[in-house]
């Protein structure tokens, strides 16, 4: 079939198989050319098909050659539609890895379970025995809690008082005022249960019951900060609580982990196009804004080269990892430069419908985004028949 993006609303509803496979390699090549990261050997990613996760992937499989185990919740193809953009780059992972004799296996299914819990847990007991490092990548709107049954949902809202300020339509590049009422009843509840610690905890709780962790085992979870464009509806708000859930729970399970000298760490990472950041209102324009800025700096990142950066230069570099006062890697250096954010800022309370191609880079947003899926991507013939029944080799 000949595959087009086809757009509903923030959510791009296919994928191209040759166009994320053009994407996993490139991040492959920027890995290998940076050279060996003196890192772990076996590696468990939960939530390894996108965005972070699969730069955690590659990096752990490219730069440090080791063995890797990949949990996801995606969509596989159909005949006459595509599978997710996180299918194709799994499979398109997976091959490369076994060309370079590398082993990496992939679970697809809910991680919140117990059952995909268990299934991971046998994997790795039946094929790699113990892990080094465990990555916690997960970013899901929804969670059924394993014990209760419930589903919850997270809501990205203000606390407090309604959040007003400028947004942009990445679509048509119009920006305008938007408004976020403020969260009410059991928000905030929600949010942390879907988005907090408890689930990481429980990933570890898991693993350490079934002695998988290799003595000194680390484990790693993603955050954000940002900006104080931003703060009132991400730092400040629903999501933010539950950021501070899911840092607070580095602490627990570290102390959970002192009998191996095992390590739990948030790593607050730089804002990037993500199918996320995209929905969340005021985000995308104040992402435009700071592409331009950090580029004109030569200090921009996408997602391969800050977490090859986390690894190198942070977690693996044979020094003790550099944390701020709470306790956090920060990977966000370069974003919260006083001169970077200075300039944004300025840009914001200059930006408009009609200069925002000059003061932002909107172009470079909307490429981004657009390559999440497979498109835009340098090398492939969009214009060719693509089979879209890729399969994923360890899941067949």
């Amino acid at each position: 079939m000949i595959i087009e993006p086809r757009m509903r609303g923030f959510i791009c509803t296919t994928a191209h198989p040759d166009g994320a496979a053009g994407n996993v390699k490139q991040q492959i090549d920027y890995v290998k050319s940076k050279g060996k990261i003196d890192g772990p050997k076996r590696v468990l990613v939960i939530g390894s098909s996108t965005g972070f996760g699969l730069a955690s992937r590659i990096t752990s499989a490219f730069g440090s050659d080791a063995s890797t185990v990949g949990v996801f919740f995606e969509k596989p193809p159909a005949e006459g539609k595509t599978a997710s953009a996180g299918w194709y780059n799994t499979a398109a992972f997976e091959k490369e890895a076994k060309s370079a004799g590398l082993y990496a296996k992939s679970i697809n299914g809910d991680a919140f379970s117990d059952e995909i819990k268990e299934q991971t847990l046998a994997l790795i007991k039946k094929d790699l025995g113990q892990i080094d490092l465990i990555i916690y990548s997960l970013a899901s709107p929804v969670r059924t809690h394993p014990k209760t049954g419930v589903m919850h949902r997270s809501v990205l809202k203000p606390i407090g008082e309604k959040f007003t300020n400028n947004t942009v339509d990445f679509h048509t590049g119009k920006v305008s005022e938007v408004s976020i009422e403020p969260c009410s009843g059991d928000d905030i509840e929600n949010t942390v249960i879907v988005m907090g610690g408890e689930d990481w905890k429980m990933w570890m709780d898991a693993l350490k019951k079934e002695n998988l962790l290799a003595e000194g085992a680390m484990t790693v979870a993603y955050s954000y900060i940002g900006s104080s464009l931003t703060e009132a509806v991400y730092r400040n708000g629903t999501i933010g609580k539950a950021k501070d859930d899911l840092e607070a729970t580095a602490f627990t399970i570290t102390k959970d982990l002192s009998d191996i000298g095992g390590k739990a760490y948030v790593s607050v990472n730089k804002a990037l196009v993500t199918q996320a950041s995209s929905a969340i209102p005021v985000i995308p324009l104040y992402i435009s804004l700071l592409y331009k800025t950090m580029k004109a700096k030569g200090i921009h990142e996408g997602c391969i080269e800050q977490i090859q950066r986390l690894f190198q230069d942070r977690l693996f570099s044979g020094k003790d990892v550099p944390i701020d006062e709470k306790g956090r890697i920060r990977i966000d250096d370069w974003e919260m430069r006083d001169d970077v954010q200075a300039e944004v800022e300025k840009l914001w309370n200059e930006v408009t419908s009609e200069n925002l191609a000059e003061l932002g880079d909107l172009e470079g947003y909307r490429t981004e985004f657009y390559r999440l899926f497979g498109f835009d991507v340098d090398g492939v013939d969009y214009a060719k028949d693509t089979d879209e029944l890729v399969q994923i080799e360890s899941i067949k």
